[in-house]
């Protein structure tokens, strides 16, 4: 059914007005997404080919395109927005959307034998994007990215059994000396020093090598430095956000090596 001119929707429409749509919405900077039945073929840092499926085809505003398949949220095929060229043609039956950059030469060939739906969007979107991590997104952070905690650290175990309870992260430094981690998401409190303490206590009745203990969180209330200098402990300021946005690019880094082994 025709839209206004900041939607579109077309229910199973033929090839000629789906090319059109696609088009004028691609043009038109508009969010597109097409549903059917599709095959598409990638050809740049390496090159794949998905067979015939029912999928989603979704193209944004900065013409980066996603396909996706009907489970799972990672896409199945996806090229970044950018300077990248669109080309969409309706061969007898079939319709190709042909995406294509220079910079890495790649090329996204989406091609539609069947198509249910058709959905053009203009969408606006100023809202403030803030990233949140859990403490075990933070615990999962530092085993990742050691060099968040500090240069030089080497994870050895997490959830490591004492006798207090758990620490959060078990580890050496560069200099050898074992690290026992306490990390809070929140304003640490003069608990959290005593749990550390209690911690590193239980390890060095363990070994003979220095021990060092760090309080890992995005800030300390009141007096916790002073008690964590008294007990001779370190603190680690470290932002949840930036937590998450190390376990977003390794997501993201995750994406790229599926493709250059497709």
């Amino acid at each position: 059914m025709p839209g206004s001119k900041s939607m579109n929707v077309l229910v199973r429409p033929n090839i000629r007005d789906a090319e059109t749509a696609i088009s004028e919405g691609i043009l038109g900077k508009m969010v597109v997404l097409v549903a059917g039945r599709c095959r598409v073929q990638y050809v740049g840092r390496a090159k794949s080919n998905l067979e015939p499926g029912e999928r989603i085809l979704i193209i944004k505003a900065d013409g980066s395109l996603l396909v996706h398949r009907s489970v799972g949220y990672e896409p199945v095929n996806w090229m970044p927005g950018g300077d990248v060229f669109y080309n969409v043609q309706a061969k007898e039956q079939t319709l190709q959307v042909r995406a294509q950059r220079k910079k890495p030469a790649e090329t996204v060939n989406v091609m539609f034998d069947e198509i249910q739906l058709v959905v053009s969007l203009l969408l606006s979107d100023v809202g403030e994007f803030s990233l949140y991590a859990s403490e075990e997104d933070m615990q999962r952070a530092i085993l990742l990215k050691p060099d968040l905690l500090e240069e030089g650290f080497r994870p050895i175990s997490y959830e490591k059994k004492v006798a207090p309870g758990f620490v959060d992260v078990y580890g050496e430094d560069k200099d050898g000396k074992f690290v026992v981690v306490e990390i809070k998401r929140k304003t640490a409190g003069k608990e959290a020093a005593m749990q550390l303490a209690r911690y590193i206590e239980a390890v060095r009745g363990r070994t003979n090598r220095e021990v060092r203990g760090i309080l890992v969180a995005p800030g300390t209330g009141k007096d916790v430095l002073r008690t964590l200098a008294v007990l001779g402990l370190e603190y680690k300021h470290l932002d949840p956000r930036r937590c998450a946005e190390t376990l977003t690019r390794v997501r993201t880094k995750k994406l790229a090596d599926f493709l250059e082994e497709s």
